[in-house]
């Protein structure tokens, strides 16, 4: 266009007043063909896809162009039928309801759009639900899994031409910087996902893999720009089906991150929002108060609560409306569409207690009404047992109920298993914490869908948190293997990564060995030290016991008083049982296994799970200090 510009400008001086009419004209048209294209250009359709024969036939579609409300827009397919076309304040926006019956055929169907300039068209691919309807994915993560959370980003890179995607604003790719990017993708998790299962991995867990065009700190995945791009850095949707396919060829499963309550600065629907509302505004930035305990403080000011639950979390993460109609839609159909397609097994949501609760048990129904045994857990960083079990599934006669089905437990970290390792016992202190806030399940609906962890990417590695004590350090890794719920690991912690989080990014270091030039391997046994293989070997063992453990798996807890440092719960069922004797203290001590006779009749041997050896049951036992010893009891 400049080039033509430019030309006309000297043929005015030079040229025949025919020959400038000719030009003129020429631009003219040129200047009217570019308007109108990009006047009325289809950016986006979200989703571009569904499916046929889903339990809710309806879907809402929203179609994202310049000046789009200036069509007429009308649909020809069998099958499916347009109800209703919403046109928001946004002319940009439109939203289009449809009802989509069982018996439409797959296809492209064509969403017409008409002006007076012309037409043009949207397509939406239909296709046929994946095999077997939500019975050979969307599996559900159980007690029976043991669950990996690892950074794509951090973890391996196994793809070095997405390192850098022109275009994009965050060009960083620094190794030695832990603000930038690192260049691991979803190819570097597939390569290493027989080092998972050989470990007992059964679910992995990434840090989001949504786009995340952002300019800074994109490492992390949480501030979303496209919900329905898979970040490209990380290989695309290609690279997210093929990782999924990859584990379920394995017998494991694929965990989500989902995101609802915000987005990043520069998602598509920030910059240009469909409707005032779109996220909750405020007269000056205002951030949450982070303060769960006003969504069930009787006294709560409502203000705080909305502070709470309206407040932006940072200022590059817009808050999310959850009360306007169209976002709500907006959110759980992109979770559906997650789903099915990838072949998702579970959901963990972040920063649950932000959110609205009431869209939350919204959102989380419409999953399960579609994939009966999906499961969710949803991170609820807070403090005391109450406050966490009011936001999943409790034992509560409250006015509100929630329906999420666990939630990764911060009690057990925080007041559990850190202070019985840190702490000297006392009446209330050290592994007495842990056997009183294990006492307080009584609260949850099922104990065994909470998520217990050492360590993930917000907090400091547990090998830190416990000075880098190895012995401690197997303690807590017996007691994750063996303890109720669903154990989660955090990438490296089977390696001994340590880190505080001051700042953040010391805790997301890059696994050695997942780059072509590191020099040594820790995925290898070769590529390890020997105190770093001693691990690797000690929690190897114990996740593959657990696995084929029923009582570990499925059973009963049972636990009993600390006495001096040393704890003794068991895990059982008609089948097995584990005796586990935790010994916080830095002596060895002798226990009377009288005082367990009711779980230990009939008992004469124990296999010790670490060692391998089984030995004959006497009178007393004696425990080495800063030891937990698991034992499988035989007649």
């Amino acid at each position: 266009m400049t080039q033509l510009l430019l030309k006309w400008k000297f043929l005015n001086n030079d040229q025949s007043s025919n020959m400038k009419k000719i030009i003129f004209f020429f631009v003219c048209s040129f200047i009217i063909e570019q308007s109108f294209s990009q006047e009325y250009k289809v950016h986006g359709i979200y989703p571009a896809n569904w499916w046929i024969g889903m339990k809710n036939p309806k879907l809402q579609v929203m179609l994202y162009g310049t000046n789009i409300q200036e069509n007429i827009i009308s649909i020809n397919y069998a099958g499916v039928k347009l109800t209703k076309v919403h046109k928001p304040e946004n002319r940009n926006y439109l939203f289009l309801d449809l009802v989509i019956s069982s018996t439409a055929k797959p296809g492209n169907l064509k969403i017409h759009l008409k002006n007076d300039n012309g037409e043009q068209h949207a397509l939406l691919e239909l296709r046929n639900r994946r095999r077997g309807n939500g019975t050979a994915f969307a599996q559900g993560v159980t007690s029976k899994d043991l669950v990996y959370l690892l950074m794509p980003d951090r973890f391996s890179n196994g793809d070095s031409t997405n390192d850098r995607i022109a275009g994009m604003r965050d060009q960083t790719l620094n190794r030695d910087s832990i603000y930038h990017r690192h260049g691991g993708d979803l190819q570097g998790v597939i390569n290493h996902l027989d080092y998972l299962k050989d470990l007992g991995v059964t679910s992995v867990w990434m840090t989001p893999v949504i786009e995340n065009d952002m300019p800074n700190r994109t490492e992390h995945g949480y501030a979303f720009t496209n919900h329905y791009k898979i970040e490209p850095r990380f290989g695309g949707a290609e690279a997210y089906k093929k990782l999924s396919d990859e584990l379920h060829k394995r017998g494991m499963k694929l965990i989500q991150d989902a995101v609802y309550n915000h987005v990043g600065l520069y998602h598509f629907t920030v910059q240009d929002p469909p409707m005032k509302d779109w996220l909750h505004q405020w007269p000056s930035f205002t951030q949450t108060t982070y303060k769960d305990q006003t969504v069930f403080d009787p006294y709560a000011a409502p203000s705080e609560t909305k502070q709470l639950q309206d407040g932006w979390f940072v200022r590059q993460m817009p808050d999310m409306n959850h009360n306007n109609p169209y976002v709500a839609n907006y959110l759980i159909q992109h979770a559906i569409w997650s789903v099915e397609e990838f072949g998702v097994d579970g959901w963990r949501i972040d920063t649950y207690v932000y959110n609205d609760l009431n869209f939350m048990n919204r959102c989380n129904k419409a999953l399960t009404d579609e994939y009966p045994k999906l499961t969710m857990f949803g991170e609820t960083w807070v403090h005391g047992v109450l406050n966490q079990s009011y936001l999943c599934q409790n034992n509560f006669n409250i006015p509100f109920k929630s329906n999420l089905q666990g939630t990764t437990d911060f009690q057990l970290l925080f007041y559990g298993i850190q202070p019985a390792l840190k702490e000297s016992f006392g009446w209330t202190e050290g592994v007495n914490k842990l056997y009183t806030t294990t006492a307080q399940d009584f609260v949850y609906k099922d104990p065994m869908r909470e998520v217990i962890f050492l360590g993930n990417h917000d907090i400091a590695r547990f090998y830190s948190v416990i000075d880098e004590d190895t012995a401690k350090y197997k303690m807590a890794l017996a007691w994750l293997m063996t303890f109720r719920g669903i154990p989660q690991l955090y990438y490296g912690d089977e390696i001994l990564m340590t880190g505080f989080t001051n700042p953040d990014g010391n805790v997301r270091l890059d696994f050695k060995g997942g780059w072509t030039e590191d020099r040594k391997n820790k995925f290898t046994k070769e590529g390890r030290t020997v105190k770093e293989d001693n691990i690797f070997q000690y929690l190897r063992r114990f996740a593959n016991f657990r696995k084929n453990s029923s009582a570990i798996t499925t059973g009963k807890l049972m636990q009993y008083l600390p006495v001096n440092g040393v704890y003794v719960y068991f895990r059982y069922d008609a089948k097995q049982t584990i005796m586990c004797v935790m010994n916080t203290g830095n002596q060895a001590a002798t226990i009377d296994l009288s005082r367990f006779a009711e779980r230990m009749h009939g008992y004469t041997k124990a296999y010790d799970v670490a060692t391998g050896v089984t030995f004959n049951l006497e009178p007393k036992l004696t425990i080495g200090e800063k030891y937990l010893l698991v034992m499988e009891l035989k007649k």
